[in-house]
């Protein structure tokens, strides 16, 4: 842990700052948006703690952890947001319960307004079947915003080279719809830059990505990929859907 972090984790952590206004934030990005694109990610993440205090939160879906350690790393007890969605595999909570049980941060679960039942009951069943949008809208979006509520930024754990929609998406850039900003330490790196962090720090990996799944969603949503395809064509399969309408 380098002196920086040090000094984060004691001074930073565990402070409230009043919230800026989304003038004052989107001002920050225009400054440091262009000067972090290629800092390493811990930097990034020292600069959004130093800059945001308990402000910032990590979010996360728990198809690996790699985004928790980084920011336990540089900030120990820092918020991760998890959304649980009620229609998670087994295997995503399990690696949810571990982050917050053998890592250094503050595990915050989110769920939605309605529970499966009760949205069943309001729209019908297999409501992701027949309104996808919508569904991720009632069970992704909407409970994310509400828990984003109380930050000024978030950082997530999207990379350029999982999807084309994603390929421009900054390291350091305004999030218009939720009014934050919106920090992707990782953008840059590639799967092999994932895998190596894996390997170096022991970091826990959804077990599914290692039975076909390389990108994981709801499990109503997700099917099984074959080796050298796009590792998100398992997502919302045969629907031409690509992302659940957080990142667009």
């Amino acid at each position: 842990m380098t002196a920086m972090t040090t000094r984060l984790a004691s001074e930073k952590r565990g402070t409230h700052t009043d919230g800026r206004s989304p003038e004052e934030l989107r001002e920050l990005v225009s400054h440091m948006g262009a000067e972090l694109e290629l800092a390493p990610a811990e930097h990034i993440i020292e600069w959004a703690v130093a800059t945001f205090g308990d402000r910032f939160c990590v979010t996360s879906s728990m198809a690996d952890a790699v985004l928790s350690h980084l920011a336990s790393r540089v900030a120990p007890g820092i918020d991760v947001v998890f959304l649980d969605t009620g229609y998670h595999f087994v295997e995503t909570i399990g690696t949810a319960d571990a982050v917050g049980a053998t890592m250094d941060v503050n595990l915050i679960p989110i769920t939605p307004v309605q529970s499966v039942a009760e949205q069943d009951a309001t729209y019908g069943p297999d409501l992701y079947q027949r309104d996808p949008d919508l569904c991720c809208r009632l069970r992704k979006v909407q409970p994310l915003n509400e828990a984003l509520r109380n930050y000024d930024a978030w950082a997530t754990g999207l990379r350029r080279a999982e999807t084309h929609d994603r390929v421009i998406a900054p390291v350091v850039g305004w999030d218009a719809r939720k009014g934050k900003v919106k920090v992707s330490p990782l953008a840059r790196w590639s799967d092999a830059d994932v895998e190596r962090y894996v390997a170096e720090h022991g970091v826990l990996v959804n077990p599914l990505v290692y039975d076909g799944y390389p990108s994981i969603g709801c499990a109503p949503c997700t099917r099984r990929v074959a080796p050298g395809d796009d590792p998100r064509i398992g997502r919302w399969a045969g629907t031409g859907k690509t992302e659940c309408g957080i990142h667009s």
